[in-house]
């Protein structure tokens, strides 16, 4: 038996992880909602994977309106070219996945757990830069400045930023994608530790009676 090759039921547990991927396109990765008094229901938004939209209509014309006032970028979409690529990239996520339950090849697996590891942290990492940039670089002439004051939301969490609670969290989506990223990783261990198993067990028959095992022949 080739011990680069998973078990079925690992194959279909990755093709799962794979197709979790999918309704990523219509959920979003991360909202972030903002409460204050004088938004009682609160607002906020969401990080789609092809764009950023309000959670209500008017959501996001107000949180422009109020980035406006104190000095930070307006939030267009379509000026964001981060969010042209994701599409892809997730696409290839998806693709390189179903590869790998397809084969049955561990490397592939690796591969994919790799890819999926690297691009979610550059993700994060390009997320916080993002916030970090709308927060710092503000405008010198903004109707309202507060010496020392920036505006950066949270990666993850809660955070006060002036008279408003900012909350951000992973939404449906981004859920989606660290549990298909979870389920890669477990199969990974699981086939690693049945591979070591085998070792053992294979040591042991040639102890016990001089002779390597078929599956492990030269």
């Amino acid at each position: 038996m080739n011990t680069m090759l998973i078990r079925t039921r690992s194959r279909l547990i990755i093709a799962l992880a794979a197709l979790l991927l999918v309704p990523v396109y219509v959920l979003p990765l991360w909202t972030i909602d903002l409460e204050a008094p004088q938004y009682p229901e609160g607002i906020g938004m969401e990080i789609m994977v092809n764009t950023i939209r309000g959670q209500n209509e008017w959501d996001l014309q107000n949180i422009n309106g109020l980035n406006h006032y104190i000095g930070m970028k307006e939030i267009h979409p379509e000026s964001i070219p981060e969010l042209k690529v994701m599409p892809w990239l997730l696409g290839a996520l998806c693709v390189v996945g179903l590869v790998a339950a397809g084969t049955g090849r561990k490397r592939v697996l690796q591969a994919w757990v790799i890819l999926f590891v690297l691009l979610g942290a550059a993700g994060l990492v390009d997320f916080w830069l993002w916030g970090y940039d709308y927060g710092h670089n503000l405008n010198p002439d903004a109707a309202i400045k507060v010496p020392g004051m920036v505006y950066q939301p949270p990666l993850i969490g809660s955070k006060q930023l002036l008279n408003f609670t900012a909350h951000s969290w992973p939404g449906a989506g981004g859920i989606l994608m660290f549990v298909s990223l979870g389920l890669g990783m477990a199969v990974l261990w699981l086939e690693r530790g049945r591979r070591r198993l085998r070792i053992e067990r294979g040591s042991g028959r040639i102890e016990a009676t001089g002779e390597r095992p078929k599956d492990e022949a030269a």
